[in-house]
This record gives C-alpha cells, structure tokens and sequence, in this order.
C-alpha cells in the first residue's frame, strides 16, 4: 500500500527490517511515485548520486586482530564536547512528505539515540517546536540550524536570532546549491510539492523583485544569480551571530582554505547528496582532499552515500570528524515515524560498533590503521 504525502496511514517497521537498504526497500512501497523520485532522485544522469554510495563500498577494510578492546566507545570530540557517536542526521527539506509527524519525529528519534539534528531551513515545523523536542534529552547529540542564504538581510537575521533563542548551537550554511540541479527523475514523475507543505520557518520573507531582462539575457545568469552569495555574506553571517557557523558543500581545497580565513568553525564535505552537479566526484573521493587543505585547523565532516557502520568507520579513518546521513532517515521516517527513524540510527551505530571491534579499534582514534586502501 502506498501512502500518499502527509497521510495517516499506518506506518510500522518493516518485518525482518536488518539494514538501511531493507528500510528503502520497503520506504519504496510506502511513498507516492513523485515523492520518492524528489527525495531519492539525482541531478541529470544520476552519476554522482550513484558515486556516492560505490566509493564507499571500494574502500578496503584491514582488521588487526587480538587487540584489547575493552572499554572501547564511539565517542567523539566536536566542537569542543563530546558526543556519543559521530553520527548525525542531515538537513533535508519538506520531511512532511514522508510521515505527518515529519521533522518532529525525526528530532525525537535523533535525540533518543544521541545522534546529531541539522534542521534544514526548509523544514515543514517549526525550528522552536524540534528544538523543544530535542534540547530536553540529556544523552542528546549537537543542535544545528542549516541556512540558505536569502538576498533579504533583516529576515535572514531575524531567522539566525529564532535559532539562537530556541537553543541551536551552530548554523551550518549550504554554499553548493545557489540554483537547483537538474533532476531529471524528479521532473519526469512530475512533482509538486503540495500546498499545505510548507517551509515554515521562512514564511514572511521578501523575496527579490524579478529584473526586466532585455532580448538575450539569461534569467539564471542576469537575475537569479545577482542574488547569489558570496564569501562576503559568510563574513556578514558571521558578524550577526554568536554561534559557530560550518559551511556545507566545500570540495575544492582552494575554498576550503578560504572558508577558514572566513573564519568557518568547520566544513562539511557535500555534493549535495548527487542533487546538484552531476558527474562531480564522490565524497569519499573528495574528502581527503579537503582534509589535507584544512590541516586540522577545523572540523571537516561528510555526507553522501553512508549506508553501512563500515562507510561510517572509513570516513573517520579518513579523517572526517564525523558524518551525516540522509536518505536512510527518510527512509525511515516513512516507514514507521519516530521509531523508524531511531531503527536506522541503532543499525548504523551498531554496525559502526561491530566493524571497530572486527578490526581492532577500541576507540575512533585508532580508525585510521584500519584502512587496506583510501579513497
């Protein structure tokens, strides 16, 4: 039976549910043709969305065996706590689509297993209601807000002031995606987002005046992207805020070293999860990369294509300080609500346990050595 968006029809956990492919298995058979193909689809050919998951699955894991592992943990230093485990939930839009109690349930599930929330700007609740949910729970992960930056300067403020009154503890700014992919698969299935699906947290906005163009303009190039920010609105973010901000979707190690003289609190390797620029490299591939511009001057974290505890080992024997997961959490979400979502983060901490033991690593710290081959 399929669900249609914001549906009370019954969502349970799969029977036999064991990994994150089984959760999008069955997620599958839940959600309606366009939402899946918006939530699971790629820009154009679906090369990089494909990439993300295989580059991970090309790393080679060495064990070292007979290793005293006990009093081994997951724990990790971010942003000057500890945390439980490295393992965060990422920004994704409009998560009403997949289960009525949408962001809600993810927050509640996220909190409950200690991982990290990123609330995407777009989020169909209000960021004051998950951050009730969440701040409450004391073995509870870090509280992000993720930005878009807007062209109106006094809304994005205001937003940046709700998100430090309601408790977050660092904005993440998306710089990746300053004009949609094209998603191809989207387009096809003929998705429209409906109309009580909403991004609440930026109703009120001003949105920029569109420009007369003449004969031979480019709507992108000679509008849109007049509006499009530069590295002189991180420094302006930065100036109106007291918390953090981490830059999301930096790849190249040439921005990664200006996102620091920026004065980043940290980047996030992102291509986006595949929805943006296609045939760009995998994170995995591109992680290292990053890694060696920063030289440990700030936390470099990763998403795309974490599917497995082993893809979660590799990206800290990398070099990452932690990682975020995506789609699984939706997968999730559509299929049993909050327990869904709390389902999919066990299995990946789980797993995440098992390969450290399975490999001789009582701690992250010794991820590294655990490697056959890198990305």
């Amino acid at each position: 039976m399929k669900s249609k968006p914001g549906s009370t029809a019954p969502h349970t956990l799969p029977d036999g549910a064991v990994s994150l492919a089984d959760h999008e298995h069955h997620a599958r058979l839940m959600l309606d043709d366009a939402v899946w193909a918006y939530f699971n689809g790629g820009a154009a050919d679906e090369i990089t969305l494909r990439a993300n998951t295989q580059a991970w699955q090309t790393i080679e894991l060495l064990p070292r065996v007979m290793r005293s592992l006990a009093g081994g943990h997951t724990r990790v230093n971010l942003l000057g706590r500890e945390w439980a485990h490295p393992i965060l939930v990422a920004p994704m839009a409009y998560q009403r689509l997949a289960h009525p109690h949408a962001e809600q349930a993810t927050a509640l599930a996220a909190a409950a297993l200690g991982a990290g929330l990123v609330l995407s700007t777009q989020a169909s609740t209000l960021l004051e209601d998950v951050a009730r949910t969440v701040l409450p729970e004391a073995d509870r992960g870090p509280l992000w807000f993720q930005l878009y930056l807007l062209p109106d300067r006094g809304f994005m403020q205001a937003l940046v002031q709700r998100a430090e009154a309601a408790g977050f503890e660092a904005l993440v700014l998306t710089v990746d995606a300053p004009v949609q992919g094209a998603r191809d698969r989207e387009r096809r299935a003929g998705f429209r987002r409906p109309a009580d699906i909403r991004a609440v947290n930026l109703a009120g906005r001003v949105a920029p005046t569109p420009l007369s163009l003449r004969a031979g303009q480019s709507k992108l190039f000679d509008d849109l992207m007049t509006h499009a920010p530069t590295w002189d609105d991180v420094a302006w973010l930065r100036s109106i805020t007291r918390l953090p901000v981490l830059l999301k979707g930096v790849v190249h190690p040439d921005d990664a070293r200006q996102a620091l003289t920026c004065g980043a609190a940290g980047l996030i390797v992102s291509n986006h999860g595949g929805r943006t620029l296609d045939t760009m490299p995998a994170t995995a591939t591109l992680l290292p990369r990053v890694l060696q511009a920063v030289a440990g001057d700030a936390p470099v974290l990763v998403d795309g294509g974490i599917r497995r505890g082993t893809d979660v080992l590799k990206a800290m024997a990398l070099g990452a300080s932690a990682v975020l997961v995506g789609r699984p959490v939706l997968h999730g979400l559509a299929n049993a609500g909050a327990t869904g979502v709390a389902h999919v983060l066990r299995l990946l901490r789980d797993e995440l346990e098992i390969a450290m033991a399975l490999t001789g690593c009582r701690t992250l710290a010794d991820a590294p050595g655990a490697l056959l081959t890198r990305a």
